[in-house]
């Protein structure tokens, strides 16, 4: 059964969706953006940030979340342009790299992709969030392989599962002000 957005609105609420051009990541743009919140869509690719923001009403910002200073302006921007966000980490990547043949330049690759964008975003979101003494919201899109082995993938399994527990004791760390939470999508 669906959800009828006249239900469960989110008008007056601002939410960011990093790696929301495509994808799982344009799928949650798009449905936070139906149920009336305001969407900034952090992308890296120029091309699927503009299509991505002009289809689901959004504020587009061309963003690495991999870099510090990329989000700490993204974030600015969109506080300034909308206000304080609650956050969608979906941003990720993946490919195969068995055990015995992961360089260190590919272990750094998925973990900046998949585990240190997680702390950058949560932790300035979050921030801005504590400081402004403001409730918000943060929900880490991670794998199941994070939760399981995954012969080929021990990096990415490694990083996935490092969300999962990160966003576990971020959850902790924050109950008085941030929720967070950790949604397994299905693969």
């Amino acid at each position: 059964m669906a959800i009828d957005p006249c239900n469960i609105l989110l008008t007056g609420r601002v939410a960011v969706v990093t790696g929301g051009g495509e994808g799982i990541g344009r799928g949650i743009a798009e449905g936070l953006a139906a149920f009336g919140a305001s969407v900034a869509i952090w992308e890296r690719n120029a091309d699927t940030c503009a299509s991505a923001a002009e289809s689901t009403g959004a504020l587009g910002i061309v963003t690495d979340v991999r870099d510090s200073e990329q989000v700490d302006a993204a974030l600015e921007r969109t506080a300034t342009e909308l206000a304080n966000p609650s956050n969608v980490n979906n941003a990720g990547g993946v490919f195969h790299s068995p055990l015995l043949d992961t360089s260190e330049n590919g272990w750094d690759a998925l973990y900046k992709s998949n585990l240190r964008h997680v702390l950058l975003c949560t932790q300035r979101v979050a921030r801005r969030l504590v400081d402004a003494g403001q409730p918000g919201s943060v929900i880490n899109v991670t794998s199941i392989e994070g939760a399981r082995a995954a012969p080929g993938y021990a990096a990415y399994a490694a990083a996935k599962a490092g969300v999962i527990n990160y966003t576990k004791t971020a959850a902790l760390e924050l109950a008085r002000t941030i929720f967070g939470s950790t949604r397994l999508p299905r693969t």
